[in-house]
């Protein structure tokens, strides 16, 4: 399967490019450049996809930097610079927490305003948008529905992404069991879950992982959002996942390139950004991902 990766020459096209034109140095792409190859070495190449993993499913190509710069990614660079989260049906006071955890990592993770908007109640969505999975008994919402029908007519003006978030089992139509979440790109919509992402009622222990599983879901839907696609040459939190499992070998971190495509659109200054997540990680006793994001730090700043 291939595996498109950056290297320095198409590094170099890029900037070649992207000057000739616009007929001036672009100075914030050249940092972002400069930036990869400093995080480069901290970054494990993504190995052949286990039976059932995404990869071994689905042929996927990746997306290096410059096929994101060409694609005339959505950003927040205009009038929508608004992450908005809209709770659908009821949550427990733990699970509430998740959703508050998920925003104030977002808002971290994207260096953008993120808002919790009032709970929808589930009764808004119909019986013919429900089902009970035909094996499994598990109570699932399409998700088609909730993203056409409930968020996109009621997408705010200002909204970078307008997101649901809700505890009850999703699928995404015929031919599917279940599905983590979904985002149309365009649009700007997306809907995710943490029916899948294990209780977080049972204590500290239970609800951490609930929480790192959640806002892994939630920022990899907002990063689809903004035009990223699956990455394929790295471990990195834009890899798609067919499982828990698989998610849980995923990082909480994007790699090089994901992370240039995330600053160019958003605009946020790297180390800033990395502060703020190391803050998180040390409030939710998320101790794998804070060395990470400490690790990107000395790479940036040489320390």
């Amino acid at each position: 399967m291939r595996r498109r990766v950056l290297v320095p020459l198409i590094l170099l096209a890029t900037l070649a490019l992207l000057m000739a034109s616009t007929g001036e140095t672009p100075t914030d792409v050249r940092h972002l450049l400069e930036l990869v190859e400093k995080l480069r070495p901290l970054h494990t190449r993504l190995a052949p996809p286990r039976p059932g993993d995404w990869l071994d499913v689905h042929d996927e190509p990746g997306q290096t930097f410059r096929e994101y710069l060409d694609s005339k990614p959505v950003t927040a660079h205009g009038k929508r610079k608004v992450i908005y989260i809209q709770p659908l049906g009821e949550f427990t006071k733990s699970q509430q927490a998740i959703v508050d955890g998920t925003a104030e990592f977002l808002r971290a993770y994207f260096q953008l305003p993120v808002m919790v908007k009032e709970s929808w109640p589930e009764s808004k969505v119909p019986a013919h948008a429900r089902r009970r999975h035909p094996h499994w008994g598990d109570e699932q919402i399409l998700t088609t529905y909730v993203l056409h029908k409930l968020l996109r007519p009621n997408l705010p003006d200002d909204a970078a992404a307008y997101l649901a978030l809700t505890a009850t089992d999703l699928w995404p139509g015929e031919g599917w069991n279940f599905v983590f979440g979904q985002a149309s790109i365009r649009d700007h919509i997306g809907v995710w879950s943490i029916y899948r992402k294990g209780g977080p009622d049972g204590g500290e222990e239970a609800f951490r992982p609930c929480l790192l599983r959640t806002i892994k879901t939630a920022s990899h839907e907002v990063g689809h959002m903004f035009s990223m696609h699956h990455c394929t040459a790295y471990q990195c939190n834009m890899c798609g996942s067919n499982s828990v499992e698989e998610s849980d070998r995923r990082p909480l971190l994007l790699c090089p390139e994901c992370l240039a495509k995330l600053l160019y659109t958003t605009g946020a200054e790297p180390l800033e950004r990395f502060r703020q997540l190391v803050s998180f990680c040390k409030q939710h006793g998320l101790t794998v991902e804070l060395h990470l994001y400490e690790q990107s730090m000395e790479a940036i700043t040489g320390r």
